[in-house]
C-alpha cells in the first residue's frame, strides 16, 4: 500500500508507475483504493463508477476499469455533503458525521471487494487517501492504516520534497502512528527531487538512523508528466504562437475537468481556467464544464457575472459549449422536485438552447460512441448524470449515437452547442471537428489514449531507474 503525508504527495502517480512495473513483469495486478474522494470519475464497461485515477491505474496494469478497484466513492456536493457511491452505484447522500457512523457498512463492502481481487490477480497495488496521520479520522479509518491493518498489508510512504519539509512530514508522520502502524511502514520514498543528489544524502542518512525506516528511492521531479490529475487542475500551456483562445470557468462543485486535457496538451490551444473574482478574457469558444451542484454553481456563474460575459462572446461570433453539467445551465430551466442535488426547487437557466431539464433519483453510467451529428464525425465518451433533458420540437441534437439515442442539443444558428458526454475532446476526430467549429482552421486532435500510454511508459522507466524494486518485489525480479 502507498501512503502519503499529504494529499497530492504522488501517491496515485505511483500506483500507477508500480501497476505498469509489474505489468511488464509478467505479473497479473491490480489497482486498488478503498476510499476515494473525488469529482473527477470514470464510468466502467458495465456501467459503475469509480475514481479517475484508478481507471488510469488499471490501464497501466494492463486491464479494464471495475468497480473493485474503487468500491467507495465519495462526490461532494456541498461543503458538509458528498454522495456515496459502493461499488459503482450512488446509494446515499451523507453529511460528514452521518457518514462517520456509515463506515462499518462502507468497510464491509470495501473488504469483500478487495478479497474478489485477490482471486484474480496476483499482485493489488493499494492507493491511499490523504495522510494516515489525520487524527480526528482515526477512528473507523477505511481509507488508510485501519485498511492496512485489516488486510495485514505493508506499506510504504512517500512525500513530496518539491513543497518543502519533506523530512518534517516523514517523521511528523511517522510519529503519529501507532507502534503497530509504524511497523507497517517498510520505508520511503521521496517525490519530485530536483537538483544535486548528493546534496540530500546527509538528509538521507539522518532520516534512515532517526527512523530505522530505508529510503527505498529519489524520484527525480518529471517535467510536463502529462497524466490525468485525480482532483487539481492542472494549467500548464503546451506550445507558442497562434492559438485558439479557449476559456472554462473553475465552478465551485466542477467534476470531470479532465475532459479538457486534451484541449490543453494540444499545442494549437491556448485553455485558461477562470476562477472566482476573476475576469474572464476574451475567447474563441467558451466551454461550461460539468457540476456536482448544478443550480448552485449557476447561482455562482450568475453572481461572477458570467451571464453578460456570455452574451456578449455570443454577440461577438465566439462559440459557447456545454459539457453535462453544462448542457443543462444552457437550457431553459433546470428543476430538482425531489432535491437530488441541493434545496429542492426550479431555476431558470441561461436560456440559450431550447431544451429543459428535470434532475432525478437514478443516475445515468455508460459508455457511448455515435456521430456528432451537424459535424458528421466519429465520437466515443461516457455519461455521469442524474438530470433528463428534453429538447424542444425542432431543436437538433448533438450527436446521434450508436443505441438510438439522440444526445445534446444544439442552437438553431450553429453558436451553442451542449452534450451529455464526457471525454468528447479525447479522440482526435472528434477533438478536430470541434476546434474546426469554434474557428480554427487545419485543427488536430491530440490521441489522448496513446499520450497516456507514453506517459505511462515513461513514469515506469523512472520507478525503474530510482526506486528499489528488488526490496519492494523480491519474489517478482525483472526479466533479465
Amino acid at each position: 500500500m502507498v501512503q502519503g503525508t499529504t494529499s497530492d504527495a504522488g501517491k496515485s502517480i505511483l500506483v500507477t508507475g508500480l501497476c505498469r512495473v509489474l505489468a511488464r513483469r509478467g505479473i497479473a495486478v491490480a489497482p486498488f483504493k478503498p476510499q476515494n474522494m473525488s469529482l473527477n470519475s470514470a464510468v466502467t464497461a458495465d456501467g459503475g463508477e469509480i475514481g479517475r485515477a484508478q481507471a488510469l491505474q488499471a490501464q497501466a496494469a494492463g486491464i479494464a476499469p471495475h468497480v473493485d478497484m474503487n468500491p467507495v466513492l465519495l462526490k461532494p456536493s456541498s461543503d458538509c455533503q458528498a454522495q456515496v457511491i459502493l461499488c459503482g452505484k450512488a446509494v446515499e447522500d451523507l453529511d460528514a458525521r452521518e457518514y462517520h457512523d456509515y463506515k462499518r457498512v462502507a468497510m464491509d463492502t470495501v473488504m469483500g471487494a478487495w478479497q474478489r481481487l485477490g482471486e484474480r490477480y496476483q499482485a493489488r497495488v493499494v492507493e491511499g487517501a490523504g495522510s494516515p496521520a489525520e487524527i480526528n479520522l482515526r477512528a473507523g479509518d477505511i481509507a488508510n492504516m485501519g485498511f492496512a491493518e485489516a488486510a495485514d498489508i505493508p506499506v510504504i510512504l512517500v512525500a513530496d520534497i518539491d513543497r518543502g519539509g519533506v523530512f518534517a512530514h516523514l517523521v511528523g508522520t511517522l510519529e503519529l502512528l501507532s507502534p503497530g502502524e509504524q511497523a507497517r511502514i517498510r520505508g520511503f520514498v521521496i517525490n519530485r527531487f530536483r537538483g544535486d543528489l548528493a546534496l540530500l544524502q546527509s538528509g538521507l542518512d539522518w532520516l534512515e538512523a532517526r527512523t530505522g525506516k530505508p529510503v527505498l528511492g529519489v524520484l527525480p521531479y518529471l517535467h510536463n508528466l502529462r497524466l490525468d490529475a485525480e482532483d487539481a487542475i492542472q494549467t500548464g500551456q503546451a506550445g507558442s504562437g497562434e492559438r485558439l483562445r479557449v476559456v472554462v470557468p473553475v465552478l465551485p462543485r466542477i467534476s470531470n475537468h479532465t475532459d479538457f486535457d486534451a484541449l490543453r496538451l494540444n499545442e494549437q490551444v491556448d485553455l485558461q481556467y477562470v476562477g472566482a473574482g476573476a475576469a474572464p478574457p476574451g475567447a474563441d469558444l467558451v466551454i461550461l464544464p460539468g457540476s456536482k451542484n448544478v443550480r448552485e454553481d449557476l447561482d455562482w456563474l450568475r453572481h461572477n457575472g458570467w451571464e453578460g460575459y456570455l452574451q456578449r462572446h455570443l454577440r461577438y461570433g465566439g462559440k459557447l459549449l456545454g459539457i453535462c453539467g453544462g448542457l443543462q445551465m444552457l437550457g431553459h430551466s433546470i428543476a430538482d422536485p425531489d432535491g437530488i442535488e441541493s434545496a429542492a426547487g426550479t431555476s431558470p437557466g441561461l436560456g440559450l438552447l431550447d431544451i429543459d431539464t428535470t434532475l432525478l433519483p437514478g443516475k445515468t453510467l455508460r459508455q457511448v460512441q455515435g456521430r456528432i451529428a451537424g459535424l458528421d464525425c466519429a465520437v466515443a465518451g461516457y455519461e455521469i448524470h442524474c438530470g433528463e433533458s428534453t429538447r424542444t420540437a425542432g431543436t437538433a441534437p448533438f450527436a446521434l449515437l450508436d443505441s438510438g439515442i439522440e444526445d445534446g442539443a444544439v442552437s438553431g444558428d450553429g453558436q451553442v452547442a451542449g452534450t451529455y458526454l464526457h471525454g468528447v475532446f479525447d479522440h482526435p476526430e472528434a477533438c478536430a471537428a470541434l476546434l474546426r467549429w469554434a474557428g480554427l482552421e487545419n485543427a488536430r486532435g491530440e490521441n489522448l489514449a496513446e499520450l497516456r500510454e507514453r506517459e505511462i511508459e515513461r513514469l515506469a522507466d523512472c520507478l525503474e531507474s530510482h526506486l528499489q524494486l528488488d526490496r519492494l518485489f523480491p519474489q517478482w525480479p525483472a526479466c533479465s
